[in-house]
């Protein structure tokens, strides 16, 4: 089969190479899938540049998301069976005609539901879901903070806010990436680039402070986000886009910047900080996997969900596709289609 390999921690342009290699074998509680397409995610540019800790050693096949149809089955996987066409997560090994995965990190979808919507429910709106209805719960009325607002996990977060009836605050840095924000239904779109998000959800609550602050950037915008919370308030973090190009002495600057905080402080103020790394959760809960992925295929044939594909591209336009993503171009999901 053909895949795509990161050889060297680089550039776009210098970092992957197509090749053939041998199809994955499947272990007895997996599935094998003959894959239509693959989805970008972040990690996947903080694993080319060499600063993912769980990223494989090189060279490497990353990739946390595909879309197709089972091909083979392991012995003991009993609710799956081949012909199946399935959105998964996959443990890397995504960026290639086939792949495999536990059978419980796969979601069976409709045959007519577009493949590049599909990807987006994987990695993206299973980590939204996950964050934001298993890991704590918004309630009608709530006031929340999207950080990054724009990307595949915020256009998630914020169709989930919008479905429990929350006051939405979301932050962007385009006015491209503003109006879509609009489009979606941000109540409060800030443009971070130009306005101080601190100041501008402080106009709006006040001493309320917000309910609910999902962080994908990390560094000193954890300790800001935190300082918005009223008391119940949490901050959820699912990233570190901070550290994306910072070189030694940054990466210190920026893991300082996300503050110290210790259980008392946590306890007298009745505020939380909750961190998401679905990698884990999908390695320890495997079932929590399948519930979360189940759940958005649901929400999202019942039209309460709607991811938004950003950007497609071809297997061998991979390096074009990273540059899009890491250059912070997209909004909803990058998708690369394997033929």
């Amino acid at each position: 089969m053909k895949a795509v390999f990161i050889v060297k921690n680089s550039t776009p342009e210098k970092s992957f190479q197509i090749k053939e290699t041998d199809q994955p074998k499947v272990a007895n509680h997996e599935v094998g899938i003959k894959v239509e397409a693959f989805g970008l995610n972040y990690a996947d540019v903080m694993a080319r540049l060499g600063i993912y800790p769980d990223a494989p050693p090189l060279p490497a096949i990353v990739g946390y998301e595909v879309v197709g149809k089972i091909v083979e089955v392991g012995a003991d996987v009993q609710n799956r069976k081949v012909g199946d066409r399935v959105v998964a997560m996959t443990r890397f090994g995504g960026y290639a005609e086939f792949a495999k995965t536990d059978a419980r990190a796969t979601a069976i979808i409709p045959e007519n539901m577009n493949a590049g919507k599909a990807t987006a429910l994987a990695t993206q709106y299973g980590t939204a879901y996950f964050a934001a209805e298993e890991m704590t719960r918004m309630q009608e009325g709530d006031h929340v903070l999207i950080q990054a607002a724009a990307g595949g996990v915020g256009t998630a977060l914020v169709q989930l806010a919008k479905w429990r009836k929350c006051t939405i605050f979301g932050t962007a840095g385009s006015q491209k990436k503003i109006d879509y924000l609009k489009s979606q239904g941000v109540h409060y779109p800030i443009n971070y680039r130009e306005q101080d998000f601190v100041k501008e959800v402080k106009k709006v609550v006040g001493d309320r402070g917000l309910d609910l602050v999902f962080d994908s950037i990390g560094g000193n915008y954890i300790k800001k986000g935190f300082g918005l919370l009223g008391a119940g308030g949490r901050i959820i973090g699912y990233g570190a886009a901070q550290m994306t190009n910072a070189n030694f002495f940054k990466k210190i600057k920026i893991g300082l910047g996300f503050g110290f905080y210790s259980p008392i402080q946590l306890l007298s103020n009745s505020k939380s900080i909750i961190g998401v790394n679905m990698l884990r959760i999908a390695d320890h809960r495997p079932d929590t996997i399948e519930r979360c992925l189940k759940n958005v295929v649901a929400l999202t044939e019942q039209g309460i969900l709607n991811p938004v594909v950003g950007a497609e591209f071809k297997m061998n336009e991979i390096a074009k596709a990273h540059a899009f993503l890491q250059g912070r171009q997209s909004t909803g999901k990058v998708v690369v289609y394997v033929k």
